[in-house]
């Protein structure tokens, strides 16, 4: 296994954090802390660069807010200067773990995503006849601080980049408390080792995809299961065996035990694709896909707080605007043409439509 030394130079150097501090910006240069920052950026930068030169770096604290779409999910938010900071680290260490993700794995990684995962199941989907579809129990608030750690640190043995990732690790806000007994524990093993990684960090988002790089090669090459997909802590396994898969799936609860992770139990199973399964926001058949319901009628109770904000700041607008975009480009991954008319036929987006579609 390679491993990589001398990278803490690169990491701090003004180039990655400029660099860092472009991606960081993308698509929220309107926002203030961003436009803040901005203002004098060189200093900032140079800042940030001295800091990690003395060690005096320290991350600052997180801005808490609950969403509740799907399911309840707490979402932790950086500073905006400790965001810079994420995408200096990422753009060193990214690279190195990229290079061992198996091909199946689309979450957060480039020319990956949903779309491309769904489009990926619906072709595996053509050539079986049954489908394993899993979910980890609480997935970012159950990943064990030390055990990320431990992975990471296999491959990077840079002391200074060492020392930074604990910072980033070891510095983020308490999650939601998951008490999970795993063999070998004592009475108090679940109430002693630090859990948990904030929904919103990019860095998360990576570590988490580290955490289980091991399972999707298991499962690839140790259980032979070659119709495979993986999106963040959902996945699913494809046979046309429906007693292998249940064999799967009693290995995959073992090689998450180490991991101290364990399997929904009310959201795996075990189903035949041609019945359609829930699958990243669509419900996936192999001749045609549908969009959640759910996500309809979250889109359409949204709508007249998007039509008010068209009256409000060049901000606003521009916000509202990009939102309808982004759940038209969404909603067109599936056979929803008519649906987009229905929402947005009576409202000022309307036109908006019309272009994409290029109607008369």
């Amino acid at each position: 296994m390679k491993t990589y030394r001398n990278l803490f130079s690169d990491l701090m150097s003004f180039d990655n954090l400029l660099m860092a501090s472009n991606q960081a910006r993308r698509r929220k240069s309107r926002k203030p802390v961003v436009s803040a920052f901005d203002m004098d950026l060189e200093k900032n930068i140079w800042q940030l660069h001295d800091e990690l030169m003395t060690k005096t770096y320290k991350p600052g604290p997180y801005y808490e807010f609950t969403i509740h779409e799907y399911k309840t999910r707490l979402i932790s938010a950086a500073p905006y200067r400790d965001r810079v900071m994420h995408h200096a680290i990422c753009n060193i260490i990214e690279p190195i773990f990229e290079r061992s993700f198996i091909f199946d794995s689309y979450a957060c990684r480039k020319d990956k995503g949903t779309h491309k995962a769904v489009d990926r199941y619906t072709k595996f989907s053509r050539h079986n006849i049954y489908v394993l579809k899993c979910d980890i129990r609480k997935y970012f608030p159950s990943i064990d601080l030390e055990i990320l750690k431990s992975i990471l640190f296999t491959i990077i043995k840079d002391e200074d980049v060492q020392w930074l990732i604990r910072l980033i690790i070891d510095g983020s806000n308490p999650q939601i408390p998951i008490y999970e007994y795993f063999y070998g524990d004592d009475l108090f093993t679940p109430f002693e080792r630090r859990r948990g990684i904030p929904i919103g960090n990019l860095t998360s988002q990576f570590f988490a995809n580290v955490y289980l790089n091991g399972l999707d090669h298991f499962i690839k090459e140790n259980l032979h299961c070659h119709f495979y997909i993986r999106y963040c802590d959902d996945f699913v396994i494809f046979h046309n065996d429906k007693n292998r898969l249940h064999e799967v799936k009693d290995e995959i609860v073992n090689y998450l035990e180490p991991l101290r992770l364990k399997l929904h139990a009310k959201k795996c199973h075990i189903m035949a694709v041609k019945s359609g399964i829930d699958f990243l926001g669509y419900r996936v058949f192999p001749d045609h896909r549908l969009l959640r319901e759910a996500n309809g009628y979250r889109f359409q109770r949204k709508i007249p707080r998007l039509i008010k904000q068209l009256s409000g700041t060049e901000t606003e607008q521009f916000h509202a605007s990009q939102s309808v975009r982004a759940w038209i480009a969404h909603a067109s991954h599936a056979d929803t043409y008519g649906l987009q008319r229905a929402l947005l036929k009576d409202t000022p987006f309307n036109e908006m439509l019309i272009q994409i579609y290029n109607l008369n």
